[in-house]
């Protein structure tokens, strides 16, 4: 029998698309990758971005320091160039803003103060940048690359051009529109990452749970069988994959394996209980004959010496009969085949004889008259004749009344034999029941 599963799979379950289902895993790791793919991609995009651009803004200082070393400039250009810077930075009307210049000019002296021209004190942007640099500016003029400094708030990449006087010329470029730039681009980086996290995941439940699908349709036909379902098989999908495919006929032969070993079970199972039946029926007609003639004996109705010789050899007869019933059964039980049928020439009118004598030895009240005189040869197991007409003396004896006459008779019609059993009611008692004969049963041997 078949055991019932507590749980049946449905597909669309809501336990089956958990984190921790295959489909869920799945997802997580595209959507993982996926992230680690866009964050390294952002991370050298910008990197890229950041060196790209610093590398403009150097190229533009040092194209500026080159041309103030190469000009050689004197005192008085000096000063009209810080004060051209003054105007452009401290001069700018209060209703145009706060000024916003991406390059500073200063010049400092050796100790790193801003210098004073024509009586225009240098500017703040100006004092913030010498404060910067510090009271060193000539180590700024023999380093290879621009220096990060901040002035105001405000990231600068500053270079110093040395003068003949011991003066420095400090030339500062801002860094702010870079860094607001790699802002917005990482904002935009992780939206349109995100987005894309976000489509992945979708598509990738899709996909997966219509890749899964054959899978759910296994369960369910694993459920299905379960339940008593064996007929139940996995269905083929419209686009299966290679070892999904594979897998899928693998079942369905396993499957089919499984419901023809269930099924010959089952059968073997009713043919051994139909064998089981039709020996104990076999087995009740010797044991019924012996405890007849037993009750006879035992009751003093056996007084002729004739009489109980006849009783004692069809008792011996039925005995004999018995233990080879027995023998057959455990030699079915342990070669698991059918016993060998011994023919010869058996005489059937004594047999029908005998069973008229067990039937009178069983009920002595009931009539009973026999036509087989003499002797009617045949060639066959006298075992199984024996079997045959004790099961239909039994079908006469279960199925009639016991007052009830009885007229067995044996004909031979041609080349058949044909044995009859007849039974005939008293005037004015319903008529009997019609009593089937019923050959013995033997249960198959199980196929290899």
């Amino acid at each position: 029998m078949i055991r019932r599963l507590p749980f049946r799979f449905r597909r669309g379950h809501g336990h089956g698309h958990g984190v921790h289902s295959l489909r869920g895993q799945l997802t997580l790791a595209n959507v993982v990758l996926l992230a680690l793919g866009i964050v390294m991609a952002t991370a050298v995009s910008l990197m890229g971005m950041r060196y790209y651009l610093l590398d403009q803004i150097d190229s533009e200082l040092f194209r500026m320091r080159d041309s103030l070393q190469g000009t050689q400039l004197t005192a008085r250009q000096i000063d009209s160039l810080s004060a051209l810077a003054f105007i452009r930075d401290g001069k700018v009307p209060e209703s145009m803003g706060p000024p916003n210049a991406d390059t500073l000019f200063a010049v400092v002296d050796a100790k790193g103060a801003p210098l004073t021209f024509r009586s225009l004190v240098p500017t703040p942007n100006q004092r913030a940048l010498a404060a910067a640099v510090g009271d060193s500016p000539q180590e700024l003029t023999g380093d290879a690359d621009p220096r990060e400094v901040t002035v105001d708030g405000s990231a600068f990449r500053v270079v110093g051009v040395p003068l003949a006087d011991g003066t420095v010329v400090l030339v500062a470029g801002s860094t702010d529109a870079l860094h607001k730039g790699m802002a917005k681009a990482l904002k935009l980086d992780l939206f349109f990452g995100v987005l894309l996290l976000a489509l992945l995941a979708v598509l990738t439940m899709l996909s997966v749970g219509r890749r899964l699908r054959p899978l759910e349709d296994m369960v369910e036909t694993s459920s299905a069988i379960a339940e008593g379902d064996l007929a139940r098989r996995v269905p083929s999908s419209h686009h299966p994959t290679q070892e999904v495919e594979q897998l899928r006929l693998a079942l369905n032969s396993m499957l089919h394996q499984v419901e023809s070993a269930y099924r010959t079970r089952e059968r073997s199972a009713a043919q051994l209980r139909r064998f089981v039946a039709d020996a104990s029926h076999e087995l009740r007609t010797p044991l019924s004959a012996i405890r007849g003639y037993l009750q006879l004996y035992d009751k003093g109705m056996l007084r002729e010496p004739a009489e109980r010789k006849r009783a004692w050899d069809r008792m011996t007869g039925e005995a004999d009969r018995m233990g080879r019933l027995v023998d057959e059964l455990l030699t079915l039980a342990r070669l698991d085949q059918r016993p060998e049928l011994r023919f010869r020439n058996v005489d059937l009118a004594r047999l029908v004889r005998d069973a008229a004598e067990d039937l009178r030895a069983q009920q002595p009240g009931r009539p009973v008259t026999v036509s087989a005189e003499g002797a009617l040869l045949v060639r066959a197991d006298e075992s199984g004749l024996r079997q045959v007409l004790g099961n239909l003396v039994a079908n006469v004896r279960t199925h009639t009344p016991a007052d009830v006459a009885v007229a067995l008779s044996l004909e031979r019609v041609g080349g058949v034999v044909r044995v009859c059993a007849s039974a005939r009611s008293p005037p004015g008692s319903p008529a009997p029941a019609a009593a089937p004969t019923r050959r013995p049963v033997r249960a198959a041997p199980p196929r290899r």
